[in-house]
């Protein structure tokens, strides 16, 4: 696959985690700073690294799995592998402008 195709491919990953929500928070997850790395491989298959902004989270579960379907609807993309970690742990530093501006942080 072309680093070109690659990009595009990132990005339209990047815009199906912004679909995704944490259901205590009105900000995507993406801009919350819960994803830590997205890889491309070769054959269109996905790794991402992601995290809660709390271990505990009742909802952990379904976030996982909200992540796993809104990726496997970007067209080309061939199978999805999440890995939850809580290191390094999440902190609001993480966040875009656009999530502290919206939550009043900023």
């Amino acid at each position: 696959m072309s680093n070109t195709n690659n990009n595009k491919l990132y990005n339209k990953i990047i815009e199906a985690l912004k679909t995704v929500h944490d259901p205590e928070i009105p900000v995507n997850i993406y801009d919350l700073g819960l994803i830590y790395e997205i890889n491309i491989s070769e054959e269109s298959n996905v790794y991402i690294k992601m995290t809660l902004t709390n271990p505990n989270c009742p909802v952990a579960d379904n976030i996982v799995k909200d992540v796993e379907d809104a990726v496997k609807e970007v067209e080309d993309i061939n199978k999805v592998d999440i890995d939850l970690v809580f290191e390094p742990q999440w902190n609001k530093d993480l966040m875009s402008d656009a999530a502290k501006l919206e939550l009043g942080l900023l």
